[in-house]
C-alpha cells in the first residue's frame, strides 16, 4: 500500500518515540496515515466537486489537469467503470480537484467552475467535454473555451470575464499549494483512496482491488 511521503516521514519519526515510550509503532503509523486521510478530504479555498453519496465508505480524490493526456485516458477508460460499479451504487464518493500544469489548465478550470457554479454533475460533464476535446484545447485554447462556454449558454464576453476572475484564480492557486505542500502532490493524475495514493495512470483493476480491500475493512 502506498502512502504519502508526509505519512512515511511522520511514521518513521514516531516509531523511535514509540519504542522509547513502550507504544506500538504500528499503531502510530496507522494514526499518521489516518491524519493524511483526514487532510485529503478537507475542502480548502474552493468547495469540492464530488459525485456519489456523502456517506460512502470509500472516498477517491483525484488531482487532474485538462491538458494531461494521462488524465484524459483515465477519464475515458477508467472513470466510467468506477462510476457505474462504485459511485452509482453508493460505495464511493468521487472528488475531482484541479491541479493546473500550465496557463491553459488554469483557464479550463476557471471556466468549468464558472459554468457549473455549485452543480457537481454539471462540473463533471464540463470536465468530460474538456478531456474529450483535449487536442483542440491545447492547439486552439481560446477558441475552444469560447465554444464550450457558448454551448453552456455563456456569451463570449462572459467567458472572457470568467477568465479574468482573479479571485477564482487565487483560490485555485491556494488549493494547488495545499496539495503540493501538505499532500505532496507533484503531478497528474494523482489519486487518494481513503488516504492511499496512486500516482500516474492506473488501470481499473488497481482501483477495483483497492476499493474492494477497503470495503472489507
Amino acid at each position: 500500500m502506498l502512502i504519502t511521503r508526509r505519512a512515511v516521514t511522520a511514521a518513521l519519526s514516531l516509531t523511535g518515540l514509540a519504542a522509547l515510550a513502550g507504544l506500538s509503532p504500528l499503531r502510530l503509523i496507522a494514526e499518521a496515515m489516518a491524519d493524511v486521510a483526514a487532510d485529503v478530504v478537507k475542502p480548502q479555498a474552493l468547495p469540492d466537486m464530488a459525485l456519489g453519496s456523502a456517506d460512502a465508505p470509500v472516498t477517491i480524490v483525484e488531482y487532474a489537469a485538462p491538458t494531461c493526456p494521462h488524465c484524459a485516458r483515465i477519464n475515458k477508460d477508467v472513470f466510467p467503470r468506477i462510476k457505474s460499479e462504485y459511485i452509482d451504487t453508493g460505495k464511493v464518493r468521487y472528488v475531482f480537484r484541479e491541479f493546473p500544469l500550465n496557463i491553459k489548465d488554469l483557464a479550463c478550470s476557471m471556466l468549468a467552475r464558472s459554468i457549473a457554479k455549485d452543480d457537481a454533475a454539471k462540473y463533471f460533464a464540463i470536465v468530460d467535454i474538456m478531456f474529450r476535446q483535449q487536442n483542440q484545447l491545447i492547439e486552439k485554447t481560446s477558441e475552444t473555451l469560447k465554444l464550450i462556454g457558448r454551448q453552456a449558454g455563456l456569451s463570449v464576453q462572459a467567458v472572457e470575464e470568467c477568465l479574468k476572475d482573479q479571485a477564482m484564480q487565487d483560490k485555485i492557486a491556494a488549493d494547488q499549494k495545499f496539495a503540493e505542500d501538505v499532500l505532496k502532490v507533484e503531478g497528474t493524475p494523482t489519486f487518494f483512496i481513503n488516504g492511499q495514493v496512486i500516482v500516474g495512470e492506473a488501470e481499473f483493476a488497481e482501483f477495483d482491488q483497492r476499493i474492494k480491500s477497503l470495503l472489507k475493512t
